[in-house]
Parts: C-alpha cells; structure tokens; sequence
C-alpha cells in the first residue's frame, strides 16, 4: 500500500532558507520539491499544445520521407493560413487518414471471404426470398461434389474457386435438406462492389495524402508557430514567478512527509516559529511516493520498482503480485533440487551477509517457490523423482507430464489475468463509483466463458449450457458494451463499448505469453538431463572417471543453475509489467519519497 502523506507550505524569508533546510535535515522525515516554474492549469495547456504540436510536426515529417514519390511535385498555397490553423487542419487530416486505413483494412479482409463466390448481387437472393424460396449456401470440396444433386434438388453453382465449388441450394417453405453438408455464411457484398468501394477509399487516402504533404511544405512556418508558443510559455513563467518571490525577499517551499510522523514535524516546526500551511496531500499535488506493505510483500518491492512506482492515490501492485511472482519463479526454474540449493545456500548466507538479509529473504523465497513448483513434474537436478526412488503408484501418478504442465502454465496464467481484472473492478469502485467497475467484470465474465467454450473443444464434458453461456458471455458482453466509457450519450457509449470487445484478442496474446513459464521450465530440465548423461559417461574412464564425473555433475549443474536463474528472474518480470499491469490498468510514474538527511 502507499503511505499516505502530509503537504506543508512554508514560507520563509530568503535568509532563513538555509537554516531551516538544515533543521529539516535532522528531522529526516520531509521531503522538499523545489519548483522555479508554477504548472497549473494555463501553463499545462500551453505546455500540452507545445507537445501535440511537435508530436504532429514529426508525423508529417515521417509521412513525407515514406510518402512522397520520386519526381512528384506537390503544390498548394497556405500563405493565407496562420500556425494554428495548419496545425489542427494537420490534426483533422491524420485522424480522417488513419479511420480511412482502418476501412480499407476491414474491406480488404471482407474481399478476401467474399471473391470465392463469384460475381453476384445480393438484390437477387432478396427477390428469390420474396417469392417464397429459402436459399441455402454451401462450400465444398470439387471431388465431394456430386452431380446428381441437381436432380435431387434445386441447385445453382455460383463459382470454383481453390479446388472448391461455390453453390446455392434452394427450398419451397418447410422443406427439410438432406445434403448432409453444414451451410457456409454467404457474404453481404461481391468482389466487385468491394473493389469500387475499395477504390473510393483509395482515391480519399491519395486526395489527403496530396493535403498532408502540402502541409509539410509549411514545415518552417510551423516550426516558427512552435517557438512562439515557447516564447508564450516562459512569458507567461516569468510572470507567474513574481507572485512568490516578493523582490526576493520572501520564499515559498513545498515539503511531504507521512501522515503518522505529523507530530515530529509539528514539533520542530512550532519549536522554530516557522509559518506554514498543513493540509493533506492530494492526488494533484503528486506527493512523492512510500510503499508501506507486510514483510512478505516488502521483499518484492525492488523489483516493482525496477518497472516504476505507482502514482498517488493509485493501487499498490506489490503485495499482489508477489505470490505469482514466487510461483512464476518456481516453474520457469522447473528444478527440484536447484530450489532445495538456493533455500539451504540463503540460510547459510544469511549469516556471513547480514547486511543483504532483505535480498536473501527474497532468494529464499523464490527457492521455495522452485521447491512447490517443480514438486509438480517432480524434476530433480535433471532427473525424475520417480527415477530416482522407488515410490508407491499412487504417488507417481501425481506427478505431471509435459502436456499437462503446459496447461497448468496456461491456466495459471489465465487465473492471473482473470485476478488482475476482478482486482481492477474492485478498485475502480472503491476509487471512482459502481459503474467503474463493471466493464472489467464483464472482461471476467467474458474470459472465463471463452477459457470454459474452448476446453469444451478439448473435452466435450466441459460443454457449457445454454444458461452459462447467457450468465457468462451473454451478460458479460452486455456489460463491457454499456460501461467500458461511463460518459456521454447512451449510443456513443455502445459504439465505444462495441468496439473495446476487440481486446479480446489482445486477452488472447496475453494468455499464450505465460506458455514461457513451461518452455522455461523444461528446457532447465532437459539441460540438467544432458549434464547427467555426460557425467555419467565419465564413469568409463579408467581410475579417474569417479573424479571427472563429479567434476563434471559440480560443474554443468552450477551453470544450469545460473542460467536457469537468470531466465527464472527476468520472464516472469516480464509477465508481471506487461501481462499483469496491463490488465489491472496500472499508470504508475510516481516519485520516490526522499526525505532530507544528515549526510
């Protein structure tokens, strides 16, 4: 969690600034941020539209260089139009170039499904349904194909395409079809109706290519525009700056300290007759951030800090990942034995390294998390436990294969992910109101139908009902739709909330990423499982083959160790900041609580 913290405002006279930051010093509980420029709201929104403006500036650049074609020229007169006005038109522009792309991209992909078919018009598959004939489409192999079926039914061949035979089958009312072929989704529109829309939206992406590139012929009077909002910028400093410097006599400091050391603050301050002004931080004066967690969570701290901390106000992720860290940990490790080696070489460290027992804890810990872990597979320095000793079936049965251990790293993973949504929910309602939170349980919903709906394929006992489905992926649908943007009129809402389903692919991508767990895990494996086999070859050699084998078991089982180490650490940091933070929305990009000591 984040300590929560106090703000003090102190103002003082440029003499005593010196003498006060020394009294500060001792106390070493406050921390000082020291701003020479004022941001509130007029400075950040010139600030703001300094950086669109530099962030459009380097597009149209990169659209010229990749654009422009060679010996074209491109003429137009914007001499009549000031820097703003070339900078939103610029603005617009993209925005109506990148939605045209878009279009392009999903006519292309309609094409694609729609050329099998032929040439066609849909306006004759509506006439044929209004005279009382029900068409039925239908996709099949050439050789699958039998001529006698024209005798049988009503059919039409509408195209051969790829080895494929393309044809409608129509019925009068009732009728029942005994093909024994499943119907294939007929497409809305030909290939050549897609083509002349295709050829519209080409024709608009060349009519604003021309538009853009005549911009960046206004590239010098655009970057004019963008000095004269610096000028604009530090003018409007200049100003603001007068307020607390007072001719220089009087200076204003912000200082944070946490809330619990308040009264060791207000001691020195009230000993020195220092005037200040005591609030509590808010989320908008960005207090600098202390992670406060239990003695478990503290150890992971670091690493979460290797990413960035969060922002005030904001969930600390610390104490929730840290169990999926150490168990992460554990299967990329995917040994046994080299778990055993870190819990026992921590224990004898601790006492020669006293001064890293946080670090060593965490070592520790994570070679508990490679004990649990590997006790799965049952994998011992490169070799089966159920080799290795004679144990009762039952026991050995516990054990894991590869296949199964690659769908626990997959169910672990979808476990997590389905936890950093819930968690999300959770917080976003405690943070900002009910209906914060419901897209991200639709998400859950959503995820746990699709998870169920496909081991269903797998394993047919698995198969949802119909209910399950409606509770699940029905609902959850709905709520991702209605609440993914809690602002605005009902039909932007559902617009936005429809096209958020399409991070379900994005889920998807997130989910195959913890298959690395189990790659890991075997390859530490395997690697452990050859230096076993030439060590024991060593044995052969006469006299000394007792020496060279141990010689070599000490060696290869040092550096798998490490190795194994080094990926067991860094894979599933990856899966932490990237999987897990993502799906739990996390900002982050606060800074650390430094307070003032005595060097």
């Amino acid at each position: 969690m984040i300590t929560k913290m106090d703000k003090y405002t102190f103002v003082l006279y440029q003499a005593d600034v010196d003498n006060f930051i020394e009294k500060i010093r001792s106390l070493g509980l406050v921390d000082i941020t020291r701003s020479s420029r004022p941001m509130d709201e007029t400075s950040f929104k010139l600030y703001d539209k300094i950086k669109q403006c530099n962030a459009l500036l380097k597009r149209l650049e990169n659209f010229h260089s990749k654009e422009i074609k060679e010996g074209e020229s491109i003429q137009s007169d914007l001499s009549n139009k000031g820097y703003r006005e070339l900078f939103t038109e610029a603005e617009s522009l993209f925005s109506e170039y990148d939605s045209l792309i878009q279009e392009r991209d999903v006519l292309s992909k309609e094409r694609v499904e729609s050329e099998p078919w032929g040439v066609f018009n849909r306006g004759d598959i509506t006439k044929l349904e209004e005279l009382g004939l029900s068409p039925h489409f239908y996709s099949v192999l050439e050789n699958g194909f039998h001529d006698e079926w024209y005798g049988q039914y009503k059919i039409y061949e509408l195209n051969r395409f790829a080895g494929r035979v393309y044809f409608v089958l129509l019925t009068e009312g009732e009728e029942d079809l005994e093909i024994g072929l499943s119907e294939t989704k007929f497409p809305q529109r030909s290939s050549l109706e897609i083509d002349s829309i295709i050829t519209e939206v080409n024709q608009k992406l060349d009519s604003i290519r021309i538009k853009l590139l005549a911009l960046w012929l206004a590239k010098d009077r655009l970057n004019l525009g963008i000095n004269e909002l610096h000028k604009e910028l530090d003018t409007y400093f200049a100003k603001a700056a007068k307020r607390d410097e007072v001719e220089g006599s009087i200076a204003l400091l912000n200082a944070f300290a946490p809330c619990e050391s308040h009264a060791s603050v207000m001691e020195l301050i009230d000993s020195e007759g220092y005037y200040y002004i005591h609030e509590e931080a808010k989320i908008e004066d960005n207090p600098p951030i202390k992670l406060k967690n239990n003695w478990f969570s503290r150890l992971f701290e670091p690493i979460g800090e290797m990413y960035m901390l969060p922002t005030y106000g904001e969930l600390d992720l610390t104490p929730f990942f840290a169990p999926f860290y150490m168990l992460f940990f554990g299967l990329c490790f995917g040994d046994l034995g080299y778990g055993l080696v870190l819990l026992i070489g921590g224990a004898f460290a601790k006492k020669k390294l006293k001064e890293y027992r946080g670090y060593i804890n965490l070592v520790q810990f994570l070679g508990l998390g490679a004990v649990l872990m590997a006790s799965l597979s049952g994998t011992f320095f490169g070799a089966k436990v159920y080799e290795l000793f004679t144990l009762p079936e039952s026991i050995n049965n516990l054990f894991l294969n590869d296949l199964q251990m690659f769908w626990f790293a997959i169910l672990f993973g979808l476990f997590q992910i389905i936890f950093a949504r819930v968690l999300r929910a959770i917080d976003s309602m405690m943070r900002f109101g009910w209906q914060y939170g419901i897209s991200n349980i639709g998400w859950t919903l959503v995820i746990i139908w699709a998870g169920v709906a496909y081991a269903a394929t797998m394993i047919p006992e698995l198969k949802p009902s119909s209910l399950f489905n409606y509770l699940t992926g029905g609902l959850g649908a709905l709520m991702i739709i209605l609440f993914s943007e809690t602002g605005g009129n009902i039909f932007a809402r559902i617009g936005k909330g429809t096209f958020a389903l399409y991070d379900i692919t994005g889920i998807f991508g997130d989910l195959l990423s913890y298959i690395r767990l189990f790659g890991l895990g075997t390859s530490g494996g395997i690697l452990g499982l050859v230096v076993n086999s030439v060590a024991m070859n060593m044995l052969g050699i006469p006299y000394v083959g007792w020496f060279f084998t141990g010689l070599m078991l000490l060696v290869g089982h040092t550096a798998v160790l490490a190795l194994s180490s080094l990926g067991a650490f860094v894979h599933p940091m990856r899966l932490t900041f990237v999987e897990f933070y993502k799906n739990m929305g996390f900002t982050g990009g606060g800074k650390a609580y430094n307070p003032l000591k005595k060097l």
